[in-house]
C-alpha cells in the first residue's frame, strides 16, 4: 500500500523535527511493508518569504490531494509585525478551514520513564492517559460580529447544533476506543451557548449507551486536571476552553516537547506537535522531536497502519527506558543527552528491530 503525504516543515525548529519524523516513518514503513510518498509544501513564514502569502493555493491543493498532512510548526519574530492577513498563524487557520478540520485531538500520556519531569507528585500522575477533543473551527475565535476601537472591543461566541453534534460524535467515537468515558466541559451556569452545548451533547450521548457522560464547568475542570488527572478519559470541549485545557494537560506530562496532536473531520487529516516553532533554539540541534514522531504515529493510525504506529510508540518508550534524553528532559533520568538528529536516529533504529 502506498500513501501520499503532504509534508509542511514550516518555520523555526519545524524542518528539524519533521526530518526526524520522516526518518522514523521510513524505518517503520520498510519494516511493515507500506510506502510513503512525500511531497513538500510551504506554509507560514517560509511561505510569506517565497510567495508573500502564508498559505499559498498550491499548499491547499497539495494537501487536499494527499492522504494525510505531516506538519511541523510555524511563526517567529521575523513575521510578527506583518499585517494580520500575512501572518503565519493566519495561514494555518486558512489551511485548517480549507481542509474542513473541525476536531483537534490531543492525547496526554505519562511515560513512566519521565514521571519525575512533571511538577506534580508521581502518585498523582502515574498512569495518566487522557485525550482532549477540542472543537477547532467555531466558537469565540471565529464568531461574528467582532469589533475593536480605542474604548471597547467585543467578540461573539457562537455554536450551532450541527457544529456541536459533529464534535460530540468524534469524542464519543474516541471514547469507545478507550475507557468509555466522556467529560464534556462547558460554562452552562452563565453562558447560553454552553446551555445549548450541554443539551446537544446529551442528545448525542444517547447514541452511545456504553459510554459514560459527565458534565463539568471549565473552571472546575482546570482544577481537577491538576488535582486528579487520572479521572479523565476523553475531555470534550469548545474552541477557547479546549485551547486552554489542552495546554494545561500538556504540562502535566512534564514537557510540551512530548505531545502530539491530530486535526481531523475533513477529507484529509493533519498531524502536528502541539508546541510552537521555538525560533530561539532553531538550528541548535536541541529540539525534542518526540512530539512530532508521536504525531507521525497518530498519522499511521489514521491511515490504518496500526502496527506501524504501535512500533513507533514502543520504540520511543524503549529509547526513554534506556536513558536517552534531549536537552529539555535531560534532568530526568538521562544516561546520555542526545541531539535532535540523534534522538530521531535512535527511535528509527529501535523501531526497526
Amino acid at each position: 500500500m502506498a500513501y501520499k503525504i503532504a509534508v509542511i516543515k514550516g518555520d523555526g525548529i519545524g524542518p528539524e523535527i519533521i526530518d526526524e519524523a520522516i526518518k522514523v516513518l521510513d524505518a517503520v514503513s520498510a519494516k511493515e511493508g507500506f510506502d510513503l510518498d512525500y511531497k513538500e509544501y510551504l506554509l507560514g513564514g517560509s511561505a510569506v518569504d517565497v510567495f508573500d502569502n502564508p498559505c499559498p493555493d498550491e499548499t491547499i491543493k497539495g494537501a487536499l490531494n494527499s492522504d494525510a498532512v505531516l506538519f511541523g510548526a510555524i511563526g517567529g519574530p521575523k513575521w510578527d509585525t506583518l499585517p494580520k492577513e500575512k501572518r503565519p498563524e493566519t495561514g494555518l487557520l486558512k489551511l485548517r478551514k480549507s481542509l474542513g478540520l473541525f476536531a483537534n485531538l490531543r492525547p496526554a500520556i505519562i511515560f513512566d520513564e519521565l514521571i519525575d519531569a512533571s511538577t506534580l507528585k508521581p502518585e498523582v500522575i502515574k498512569g495518566v492517559d487522557l485525550e482532549v477533543v477540542r472543537e477547532l473551527t467555531g466558537g469565540i475565535y471565529f464568531g461574528e460580529p467582532r469589533y475593536k476601537d480605542d474604548n471597547k472591543a467585543y467578540n461573539t461566541m457562537i455554536y450551532s447544533r450541527d457544529e456541536i453534534e459533529r464534535i460530540a460524535r468524534v469524542a464519543f467515537e474516541e471514547a469507545q476506543k478507550r475507557r468509555k468515558k466522556v467529560t464534556s466541559v462547558d460554562k452552562a451556569n452563565v453562558l447560553e451557548v454552553s446551555e445549548l452545548w450541554r443539551e446537544v451533547v446529551e442528545e448525542v450521548a444517547k447514541e452511545y449507551p456504553e459510554v459514560e457522560l459527565e458534565h463539568m464547568y471549565v473552571d472546575n475542570a482546570a482544577m481537577q486536571l491538576v488535582r486528579d488527572p487520572k479521572q479523565f478519559d476523553v475531555i470534550l470541549t469548545g474552541n477557547i476552553f479546549g485551547d486552554i485545557l489542552s495546554d494545561e494537560a500538556s504540562m502535566i506530562v512534564g514537557s510540551i516537547g512530548l505531545l502530539p496532536s491530530a486535526s481531523i473531520g475533513g477529507k484529509v487529516g493533519l498531524f502536528e506537535p502541539i508546541h510552537g516553532s521555538a525560533p530561539d533554539i532553531a538550528g541548535q540541534g536541541i529540539a525534542n522531536p518526540i512530539a512530532t514522531i508521536l504525531s507521525a504515529a497518530m498519522m499511521l493510525d489514521y491511515l490504518g497502519e496500526n502496527k506501524g504506529a504501535k512500533r513507533i510508540r514502543k520504540a520511543i518508550k524503549e529509547v526513554l527506558r534506556d536513558g536517552y534524553r534531549t536537552k529539555d528532559i535531560a534532568n530526568f533520568g538521562a544516561k546520555e543527552v542526545v541531539t535532535t538528529s540523534e534522538m530521531g536516529s535512535l527511535i528509527a533504529e529501535y523501531a526497526s528491530k
